[in-house]
């Protein structure tokens, strides 16, 4: 189980790293959108290259953070029910959700989305608006995050179990307070 919950802590260390560069696409994205703004009503110039890195950025920063969204449990869920279980009774619907729903959901869309990557980086597919970029950097997006988001359940099913087996402690901060 320590191997196992070493790998866990891995794959959260990995989040982590990807969830600052989702953070910093936020900043850019924010940055590059103010500039667009400036320079369509001031100068009356618009460019769809510098439209599209908006889009691109944003599909970066959805995609590139939802691993650290579920390492954090701040995803969102139903809790007329779930709230008023106990700890215990928590991490086995988590358990079972990630088993039977999060992993078989990200390897379907994984197995889906890498090809159409695969397509994209291949033919070098440009975006049909004049000035647009290549597509793949955006693709690239949708099989990366869905592969996150895989590890990272991978990773809560591992720490959970361990929390049930009494073998690592885990913060179960499910009910925020109230602000």
């Amino acid at each position: 189980m320590k191997a196992l919950l070493a790998f866990a802590h891995a794959i959260d260390w990995i989040a982590d790293r990807f969830a600052a560069l989702a953070k910093w696409g936020v900043m850019l994205s924010c940055l590059i959108s103010c500039l667009n703004a400036v320079v369509r009503y001031a100068f009356n110039l618009s460019s769809n290259g510098w439209l599209e890195i908006q889009w691109y950025l944003f599909a970066a920063c959805v995609m590139l953070g939802a691993a650290q969204v579920l390492r954090l449990n701040e995803h969102v869920r139903v809790d007329v029910v779930y709230g008023q279980l106990s700890s215990r009774q928590k991490v086995w619907v988590d358990l079972l959700g990630l088993l039977f729903f999060l992993l078989p959901a990200m390897g379907t869309l994984l197995y889906f989305s890498a090809p159409l990557f695969w397509k994209m980086w291949l033919s070098g597919e440009m975006s049909p608006n004049a000035g647009g970029l290549i597509r793949w950097p955006a693709m690239l997006m949708l099989p990366l995050g869905f592969a996150l988001v895989l590890l990272q359940g991978l990773a809560e099913i591992i720490k959970r179990w361990g929390w049930l087996q009494h073998v690592y402690e885990m913060d179960i901060h499910y009910e925020r307070p109230l602000q």
